[in-house]
């Protein structure tokens, strides 16, 4: 319910902006963009998702091979499509991932793991990334008061996340959950009645990190390199728009709008927080209102565009495998 009212509020942050701005000049914008420029603008965001879905291929060991790599990245895609299309976020995305593995007989716990240490090893390349985008905004514009504190809160937050991170993997993503909610005495019926399976997780991962510990290196090389093809994207998206733009400026842009978007994770989609961030990202790199709010709408379009892919390909998934109940999620 909680996340709804944010939604709620994003749609109208999202309205004001555009109507701040003036929705004839950004429809205006974005017709200048032909279909040659939109199609441009959409590949490196392909480009990432079949990336990403080779960094989950890499994690899923042994079984990797019985699903193939075309069925690994339409589950993907169709997990992403309900982590950013509904208030249930990761919650709903990353389970349904490693059930609709299941198809292929891959067991939940092993779906489960791969998907945990995948996601590990995007955010420690997501971090990487962030933090090289924040050092090249102060190199770009500047030591400023401003741009200083902007760096110093970055790199707190991402220092922030990666401790935490490291934590929950040290004391087991499954039983450090169950041990956490039990301590802020919260109903945990549905987690302690699986907590053999819960210990199973905990075990499997550990013992990916211990007997595949150079393929989880190579996994974070993998998504630290989709993250930088982000740059070509925000390159295109400027260029297009008429707009001067250089390569580590694009780098530094992209870098940061993951920093933006991760900010909202309350909101669903991070509707209203990111379309604001980004405006007033572009507007401190010299750019105006106008390319601001367009920049961001036409990354909302292309988000869009793959929820749709998404939802259509769950939809086709879903004629093999019907959606599990409460007690097949275990």
């Amino acid at each position: 319910m909680i996340r709804l009212i944010f939604l709620a509020i994003g749609l109208v942050a999202l309205g004001a902006l555009v109507w701040h701005v003036g929705p004839s000049q950004i429809v205006d914008t974005i017709e200048h963009l032909g279909v040659g420029s939109i199609s441009i603008i959409l590949l490196p965001l392909l480009a990432v998702y079949l990336l990403e879905a080779y960094g989950w291929k890499l994690t899923l060991g042994r079984w990797a091979d019985r699903v193939g790599f075309l069925r690994i990245f339409f589950i993907r895609t169709a997990g992403e499509a309900i982590n950013a299309s509904t208030p249930t976020g990761m919650v709903g995305g990353e389970p349904m991932k490693a059930y609709l593995l299941k198809q292929y007989d891959v067991p939940m716990i092993e779906g489960l793991a791969s998907l945990v240490t995948a996601k590990t090893a995007m955010v420690l390349a997501q971090i990487l990334f962030m933090l090289l985008g924040i050092c090249l905004m102060v190199g770009i514009l500047g030591g400023s008061d401003y741009n200083v504190l902007a760096l110093a809160v970055g790199v707190g937050m991402l220092a922030f996340g990666l401790i935490l991170l490291m934590m929950i993997q040290r004391h087991g993503i499954g039983m450090g959950l169950l041990t956490l909610l039990r301590k802020v005495r919260l109903p945990v019926r549905f987690l302690e009645s699986r907590e053999v399976q819960l210990m199973e997780l905990d075990n499997t991962i550990r013992e990916f990190y211990r007997e595949r510990g150079g393929i989880f290196r190579f996994t974070i090389v993998i998504y630290f390199v989709a993250w930088v093809i982000e740059t070509f994207e925000v390159y295109a998206i400027l260029y297009f728009l008429g707009m001067d733009v250089t390569m580590v400026s694009a780098f530094s842009i992209a870098a940061i709008s993951v920093l933006i978007k991760g900010a909202g994770f309350f909101i669903p989609g991070s509707l209203g927080a990111q379309e604001g961030g980004y405006l007033v990202l572009l507007l401190s790199f010299g750019y105006d209102e106008v390319t601001g709010i367009t920049f961001a709408l036409i990354r909302r379009m292309r988000e869009i565009l793959w929820i749709l892919i998404g939802l259509l390909v769950l939809a086709l998934l879903k004629e093999k495998t019907p959606l599990p109940s409460t007690t097949q999620l275990s």
